[in-house]
């Protein structure tokens, strides 16, 4: 009895052992905010710093502060690339690996053709991804999902919550335990069915689901209160006894529902319901009212493809909201746009409705575009990849979607002007089935690109195998951009500045040094001090006089463990807060 104990205690003990929560790497990128260049045709060599993993980096150069000026334009290729007041893409680079360390990137002064920049500022970005390790799960959900990363306030969320409206997951939590993900019982209503959700991020408790019933023709937003381990509570002062306004709609696909935190945003696609031109946007406030119908069959609706024997519609049916605007697109359709609601909303030109269109010319997302092609160049035809079913923008409006039956690629990758940089692949990447790539973009933890790993079951189409481990599940991989200004203007600034400010610490996360920048309006004692998550001081950084004007503080962590800490810097009566992560 005692040899069975002393047995038992040991599978414990090693099943405990092995079970670990989730604590990726990130990738990082850091470089001179601002670079100083003659524009002379000659190579500009720019610093970076990588840290955490490998990256495959693409170096992009934009219009600065133009988006004014530029006019509604549509160019290239069959007229594949439309911008409306949007800073435009005049140069990118191919993808460029890159090791951990001081690395530089290089670019050549020229434009896409090859003609000399005229001298100015410009914008610049670097995109990268961890394009040489492997996959790491996240969680045993392969679920095209959502990812809600910051608080009411907007602060990151020390764990972020991966969630489809009636499930949701802690990201942080041991990959492997099921256990962990809680989950909330909708009841069902006669003649609807719910698509997909979005937590109301006013209120974290709470739920917004698109639904629509096929046989009325409708289309509607409902609010539930989350209830973990229980029924989900309906928001009877949502709408018309928890009811949003209805919208007319075909039986096709429809969007879920999305907000920027204003507004709640829905559409519908209609891919193979109607052989009309058939694609609305619908603008909801958070009271349910249904504020604004916009007709975007302009850029989903296509007669030249219906003629072909296609399909008249295609799409959307995948968005992803970040500031304020809205990406779209469709696993039936070349297209993809970038929409403006609320600048649409604000000057009621429906014109500025839509930010960017990247159609069929510029291979990326295109259809029909092969040698092989039957209907050379047909944009809306759900018989041919790729077929895009998740659509993920980061914080400087770089989007992707997953690339499926495209060849061993994963994704397909936009600037932020939706100029198209073609396909990418992970690590060991095949041919085999993607179904969702989402990413997390917020001064987080775990800020990074979340696929699935269904490629290992091979094709979708040829019979896709579930081969358990190898690709159930949601995965990591490393992701980060950045952005500066190139320039040949040197900046004058004021010898002190107009008020006390604190910056966000750089970088952040990190490991184990950190750079703090603060603005001291006039001289005086002042203190930077640094504590733990439970209020302890860990280390003063600062203790005493400084001159005003602009200084940095590094700290070294190096003595701490990893976890969240946070710094305040004070200046006579003036005093500010702020949150750092450091990882090891």
């Amino acid at each position: 009895m005692k040899k069975l104990l002393v047995i038992i205690f040991a599978l414990l003990i090693a099943s405990t052992a092995m079970a670990a929560d989730f604590a990726p790497t990130l990738l990082k990128l850091t470089a001179e905010s601002q670079i100083m260049y003659d524009f002379d045709g000659s190579d500009l060599v720019i610093p970076v710093n990588v840290r955490g993993t490998s990256a495959g980096l693409i170096l992009s150069i934009l219009t600065k502060g133009e988006a004014a000026n530029i006019a509604p334009l549509q160019n290239g290729y069959l007229g594949w690339h439309y911008v409306n007041k949007v800073d435009t893409c005049i140069y990118y680079s191919t993808l460029t690996p890159l090791g951990i360390g001081d690395q530089t990137v290089t670019w050549n002064g020229k434009d896409q053709d090859l003609n000399v920049v005229p001298a100015g500022e410009y914008t610049y970005y670097m995109w990268a991804f961890d394009n040489v390790g492997n996959k790491i799960k996240m969680n045993n959900t392969t679920y095209t999902g959502y990812m809600q990363a910051v608080d009411a306030a907007g602060a990151p969320l020390d764990n972020p919550i991966y969630h489809s409206g009636t499930w949701r997951w802690s990201i942080g939590d041991d990959p492997l335990d099921t256990t962990l993900r809680t989950t909330t019982a909708v009841a069902g209503i006669t003649d609807w069915g719910r698509t997909g959700a979005v937590i109301d991020p006013n209120d974290l408790d709470y739920v917004f689901f698109g639904y629509q019933n096929d046989t009325a023709g409708l289309g509607s937003i409902m609010r539930y209160k989350y209830v973990a381990g229980g029924d989900a509570e309906l928001d009877t002062s949502f709408g018309e006894e928890g009811f949003g306004d209805t919208f007319s709609r075909g039986t096709g696909g429809s969007i879920g529902v999305g907000t920027d935190g204003e507004y709640l945003f829905r559409s519908d696609e209609n891919h193979v319901a109607s052989m009309e031109p058939d694609s609305q946007f619908y603008i909801y406030d958070f009271d349910g009212a249904l504020i604004e119908e916009v007709d975007m069959t302009n850029w989903w609706s296509d007669a030249a493809s219906a003629d072909a024997g296609a399909q008249m519609n295609g799409g959307p049916n995948n968005f992803d909201v970040r500031d304020g605007k809205v990406f779209l697109n469709c696993h039936c359709s070349c297209m993809n746009t970038c929409v403006d609601p609320v600048r649409f909303l604000d000057t009621g030109e429906l014109e500025d409705f839509t930010v960017w269109a990247n159609g069929d010319g510029d291979v990326t997302g295109d259809h029909n575009f092969e040698d092989t092609a039957i209907i050379k160049w047909i944009c809306m035809d759900y018989n041919v990849g790729p077929y895009k079913y998740t659509m993920a923008a980061d914080a400087n409006s770089f989007s992707m979607f997953n690339a499926y039956d495209a060849g061993a690629v994963s994704f397909g990758l936009f600037t932020p002007d939706g100029t198209g940089l073609g396909y990418f692949q992970y690590a060991g990447e095949t041919a085999g089935w993607k179904r969702s790539t989402k990413l997390i973009d917020a001064g987080t933890a775990f800020d990074g690109l979340y696929p699935d790993n269904r490629q290992a079951g091979g094709s979708h189409y040829d019979g896709w195998v579930d081969k358990g481990e190898e690709t159930n599940g949601t995965y990591f991989i490393g992701h980060d951009s950045i952005t500066g200004i190139i320039t040949d203007v040197v900046a004058v600034e004021d010898a002190a500045p107009g008020a006390f400010e604190v910056s966000q610490n750089v970088p952040n996360p990190f490991n184990p040094t950190t750079t703090i920048n603060f603005s001291l309006a006039e001289a005086g004692n002042m203190t930077v001090e640094v504590f733990n998550i439970a209020g302890q001081k860990v280390d003063t950084l600062v203790n005493g006089y400084m001159d005003s004007g602009k200084h940095s503080v590094v700290w070294d962590a190096s003595s701490v463990s990893a976890g969240v800490y946070f710094y305040t810097v004070k200046s006579g009566d003036f005093s500010k807060t702020m949150k750092m992560t450091l990882l090891k």
